[in-house]
């Protein structure tokens, strides 16, 4: 398969071949090159070059991947942007390395770098297939793993795709099984005199438990233990398959706890405990994974039979065209979304369109917005698939029902069809502070309007009548998109999030797997061999040097967002919050309070 990494020239990438032998005749497999049109010269000042990179590879060379840090699924960071800080890390840059080994004849082993890594289990898949495919392929494929922390679990799952695994002297590596926590904010708001009005559809919709609720309901274990048990089924197949073990040695080892290096190598599920130094690969001709990526692929022989547009959904859905919300992380907005649909649709050059979701949903009005985009384009004739990366949920699900195909890696969280709207109700509050309020209103309902009071009951029908009539809307797009009968969509919907694997037995997506699949179901819908050469086009195009700079002196987000993304991780470093309480942060930051909302029955981090 033909790949290019973010960041690198628009005319590099490469391919991947299948091979009896690590020595066998090449024979060409799945090839695809992203095309990536930077037109910055400014990169130049960061050590890039304007053409492919001219590099000498020796026969038998070892390829070192660093594997570590924040991973997302965007274009490359501006260079304002990592001028300011920006230290996120596109997935696709990892999967474009790995793939370009995969095709190399002159690269013989490849050793992949761990430190300590932020994905999620959807691209911890996607790259543990990559490495598999590497093995198939001949190579011999090496993980080191250089981690000190207590939760290692993401890292040695994709390790143990792997020929052999080794560790650093002194490494922690508790195997000690996968948890999952739940945070509950009703008893804080409760300490502060602030109240909520809420209303939802959907018995698993318990986005509005974990903002308003103390506590867990019998629906919401049901689900969060049906998700713990398909990754840990996922998580011990994967170590089982890769150490030679079977599931029941594999859930032994793991009751017994073991926490240190040496005690895994006893256990057989690593090769050894050395430093990188005595690795003897790691002493022969050797090229970095930075350097390699640049690679011209060419030089590989590539001939892309189809464009196809590749489109990034990541990050909370909203309206409008921002890119970035005021922390710094993406957005998943509506009209940035729907023009690259339609500019994707009108260039005639490109073939078929690839939206890649990593969202947990948000703004019900942005997701019918996209969705009705995606149904013009899909009338277009040009076929759009919906790749999932770690999660695709509620609004983000919305969107994604209406493309030609859904494609999802097994870990991957998805589904969620379900609504909730949230008030806040300030009335104690207020009196605490001593604020006092005169509400004069018109109507005998316009208390519907007001912060400052409970709803009334005839106020509370309006909103609840309101939720269930975007429910239904939801499940008649869903119905329409995947074409199941409403009875079907509600059976698996009611606000419930399955895992890709799940999802697949409920319909809910086409095929497992990750954008490789993803690209290969666009192939076959356009007429092609799934292993044919393809180029994807980032839509839109990053901005150039010249336009990020005017947009500074136009005072636009470029350089604010990227300051306010450093105060973020200032005030972070300071008072470290979990993962499931950042999310629940944004979701209060960034997205309506007085609207439906179609989020995700919670945040969902297995560890």
């Amino acid at each position: 398969m033909h790949w290019t990494g973010v960041g690198m020239n628009a005319d590099q990438g490469y391919r991947t071949e299948s091979r009896g032998g690590r020595r066998s005749k090449p024979r060409w497999r799945r090839r695809i090159l992203i095309l990536l049109v930077l037109a910055i010269p400014g990169l130049l000042l960061w050590g890039y070059l304007e053409g492919p990179a001219p590099m000498t590879i020796e026969d038998g060379t070892t390829l070192h991947v660093k594997i570590a840090g924040r991973y997302v699924e965007s274009q490359a960071p501006s260079l304002i942007s990592r001028a300011l800080g920006e230290r996120s890390r596109p997935f696709l840059s990892l999967l474009s390395t790995l793939s370009l080994a995969e095709s190399d004849d002159r690269i013989d082993t490849v050793i992949l770098h761990f430190r300590s890594v932020d994905m999620g289990w959807g691209k911890a898949g996607e790259v543990r297939d990559q490495i598999s495919r590497l093995r198939e392929s001949g190579k011999k494929t090496i993980a080191y793993l250089e981690l000190g922390g207590l939760s290692i679990s993401r890292e040695y799952y994709v390790a143990t795709a792997a020929d052999e695994i080794y560790v650093m002297p002194g490494s922690a590596l508790p195997l000690v099984g996968l948890g999952a926590e739940y945070f509950y904010l009703g008893g804080a708001w409760e300490k502060l005199g602030l109240a909520f009005a809420t209303s939802k559809a959907g018995k698993y919709k318990s986005a509005v438990e974990s903002l308003t609720g103390e506590g867990m309901s019998e629906a919401s274990r049901e689900m969060a233990n049906s998700l713990l048990d398909s990754i840990d089924g996922l998580f011990i197949g994967a170590i089982a398959k890769g150490r030679g073990k079977t599931a029941d040695e594999v859930r032994r080892i793991i009751d017994a706890a073991p926490v240190l290096a040496g005690q895994l190598l006893e256990r057989g599920l690593i090769d050894g405990v050395r430093h990188f130094s005595q690795i003897p690969e790691a002493v022969g001709p050797m090229v970095e994974g930075e350097d390699y990526r640049k690679l011209d692929p060419k030089s590989l022989g590539f001939d892309p039979v189809a464009r196809l547009a590749l489109i990034y959904g990541s990050g909370n859905v909203v309206t409008g065209s921002a890119r970035r919300t005021v922390g710094g992380d993406a957005v998943f907005s509506s009209e940035r979304t729907n023009k690259a649909l339609a500019a994707a649709v009108e260039d005639p050059s490109i073939d078929g369109i690839v939206l890649r979701i990593d969202s947990g949903g948000g703004s019900a009005m942005a997701s019918e917005m996209m969705w009705d985009a995606m149904r013009t384009t899909r009338a277009s004739g040009k076929p759009v698939i919906a790749s999932i990366s770690d999660v695709a949920a509620s609004g983000a699900y919305y969107v994604a029902s209406a493309a030609d195909a859904i494609v999802a890696p097994p870990g991957s969280l998805t589904g969620s069809i379900g609504v909730f709207v949230i008030r806040p109700v300030v009335d104690e509050l207020l009196d605490r502070l001593g604020i006092q309020v005169e509400t004069l209103t018109r109507g005998p309902h316009a208390d519907f309007l007001s912060v400052t009071q409970p709803l009334s009951a005839a106020s509370d029908q309006r909103m609840q009548a309101i939720t269930l009539a975007i429910y239904d809307l939801f499940l008649k797009r869903v119905s329409e998109g995947r074409g199941l009968e409403i009875a079907e969509v509600d059976a698996v919907a009611q606000g419930r999030v399955w895992t890709g694997e799940q999802a697949l037995q409920a319909h809910l997506v086409d095929e497992l797997g990750g954008l490789q699949t993803a690209v290969e179901v666009a192939l076959e819908k356009l007429g092609h061999e799934r292993d044919d050469d393809v180029l994807l086009v980032p839509f839109p195009q990053a901005p150039s040097f010249a336009e990020e700079i005017s947009q500074i002196l136009r005072g636009e987000a470029s350089v604010s967002l990227g300051a306010r993304s450093l105060v973020r991780e200032a005030v972070e470093g300071s008072l470290p919050l979990p993962r499931e309480l950042r999310v629940v942060a944004s979701w209060l930051a960034e997205l309506p309070y007085d609207a439906p909302l179609l989020i995700p029955s919670s945040w969902v981090e297995i560890r």
